[in-house]
């Protein structure tokens, strides 16, 4: 039976994230996990993570730790050891490169970042976003709970972890799947300033490497809707916002204002309103585009 050994005591993202992965790679064989820093013990695991002082691949030693990390990426972004075994087994278990460098750069280097004390963005208010590695502290038995529990509280961990890669993979497949049909909708625009899909793709990533595009329409829950579009779909920014008339308004207030007779909502930021149908959002749309 393979066994995979990583640290004992407390643990963080890129340790459970690794040893998640691992988990998803080898089943059905269900290695044993053993949480240990004893020297013998990690020479006989057949996976070493995160621990050891070693980055070697091909002896799946997975550790950065040592005097000189274990590489960066592109983006300057050094490896953790989730990053690491990602680098090993992404590719496999997402399917293709695409999807599993889609899945890197959406969770795998945001926590391999924040393991290496690299800040990916610079708080403006005394609080601070809650992400992914502040999810798996809250697992860790704090001072009053005392050391027992960690290894029980690691298994838990892994079992959120491996939950949200199979997600992330699923969300990446789609993303990929969707850059093409995208594409074809940006294509066969007469308007480059508005992208009409026919489902509710993956869009946001695509439609920003386009210059023209301020707004897309797609059905979504049994309606249909106008989003606006952003150079960064990470940075709440519009290229167009919505006409500031439409602020807030909803039902009869909104179809009154807009003279479409089945809209239905537009949200208060002007990102983002609903009709009843796809001719609805298209009078939205070119209401907009005409503001």
């Amino acid at each position: 039976m393979q066994t995979i050994a990583t640290h004992s005591g407390k643990f963080h993202a890129d340790d459970v994230f690794a040893v998640a992965t691992l988990l998803l790679s080898l089943k059905p064989k269900s290695p044993v996990l053993v949480r240990t820093r004893d020297p013998e013990q990690l020479k006989t695991a057949d996976f070493v993570v995160d621990v050891g002082g070693i980055y070697d691949p091909k002896a799946y030693r997975f550790d950065h730790h040592q005097v000189g990390g274990a590489g960066k990426r592109q983006s300057d972004i050094p490896y953790a050891a989730f990053g690491l075994v990602w680098k090993e087994f992404g590719t496999e278990l997402s399917g293709s490169d695409e999807v599993a460098l889609r899945v890197d750069e959406v969770l795998v280097a945001p926590i391999d970042a924040n393991d290496n004390g690299v800040n990916l963005s610079v708080p403006k208010h005394t609080i601070a976003p809650y992400d992914i590695s502040d999810a798996v502290r809250s697992f860790i038995p704090t001072w009053q709970e005392g050391d027992e529990g960690h290894d029980a509280a690691f298994d838990e961990a892994v079992a959120l972890a491996r939950r949200i890669i199979e997600r992330e993979i699923k969300r990446a497949q789609a993303v990929v799947a969707s850059r093409e049909k995208v594409g074809e909708a940006y294509e066969q625009a007469a308007d480059k300033r508005l992208i009409i899909l026919d489902e509710d793709h993956s869009w946001k990533d695509a439609i920003s490497s386009f210059p023209e595009p301020l707004y897309v329409i797609h059905p979504q829950n049994g309606t249909w809707r106008i989003y606006a579009v952003r150079d960064n779909p990470h940075v709440f920014m519009n290229r167009k916002d919505l006409p500031a008339s439409w602020k807030g308004l909803r039902d009869a207030e909104f179809a009154l204002a807009t003279g479409v007779a089945d809209a239905l909502f537009c949200h208060r930021n002007l990102f983002m309103a609903v009709a009843g149908s796809k001719e609805g959002a298209l009078k939205l749309a070119r209401a907009a585009l005409a503001s």
